[in-house]
């Protein structure tokens, strides 16, 4: 797998982008990688990342969370050690961005440093089984809001269209119209399809570059809560 030094995930409420953000950083840290991810989420104020944060520590990730991510402050601001993302280039950095436009802004203070080293991927995280993007074309609208907001264009999609703890491999595979036809109206390319792990094998049967998430979360289990 192709990786650029900073990994961007943003889409829509619920489309899954947390749980891909810390997998992706645990198998940077597998492959021998220094990775840092940090939760740019200031919308929702649980702060998902800090829900793995043993699991990254045991792994070696350094994590860049909120003081009070999960408890019940809602403080949304951002430590300043995220700064540590986009000027430390001995690390590979991992970003896991708000959902929607309004958690996007936070990113805009990040972007002008991240354009100048440009060695970034920016990832929109595609569900088509949630609610207000079931269709292509609304997930583009939200795409471009993010766009919009955050002032830094998306380079890849990843499809993780899934039903939570009903998903099998049949729910992956009835996506592939929905994410090809994103892929064409955006003009992206579909970096990977994320799986369950258990789901990996025979998922790469029929398409490639499939991603199996390794850590889920307890959120699997509630295939409709936000975050």
């Amino acid at each position: 797998m192709d990786h650029k030094r900073l990994t961007l995930f943003a889409g829509h409420y619920g489309s899954g982008k947390t749980n891909i953000a810390v997998n992706y950083a645990l198998q940077l840290a597998n492959e021998g990688k220094k990775v840092c991810i940090a939760d740019l989420d200031i919308v929702n104020p649980y702060f998902r990342t800090a829900d793995s944060a043993q699991a990254l520590k045991a792994a070696g990730v350094a994590l860049i969370a909120p003081q009070f991510a999960n408890s019940n402050v809602d403080l949304p601001a951002l430590p300043a050690e995220a700064y540590r993302l986009v000027e430390d280039l001995s690390s590979f950095g991992v970003m896991d961005i708000g959902g929607d436009d309004r958690g996007a802004y936070a990113l805009g203070r990040y972007v002008p440093f991240i354009k100048k080293e440009n060695n970034y991927r920016m990832i929109f995280v595609a569900n088509c089984y949630r609610p207000l993007t079931q269709t292509p074309e609304d997930a583009l609208e939200v795409m471009r809001e993010i766009e919009a907001a955050c002032k830094l264009p998306f380079t890849d999609i990843v499809n993780n269209s899934h039903l939570g703890p009903l998903t099998d491999v049949q729910t992956v595979l009835d996506s592939r119209d929905y994410v090809e036809k994103l892929s064409k109206l955006s003009g992206l390319p579909v970096y990977m399809t994320t799986v369950r792990a258990d789901l990996a094998s025979r998922t790469a049967e029929h398409i490639p570059n499939v991603f199996p998430l390794l850590l889920q979360e307890k959120y699997f289990d509630l295939p409709d809560q936000k975050r």
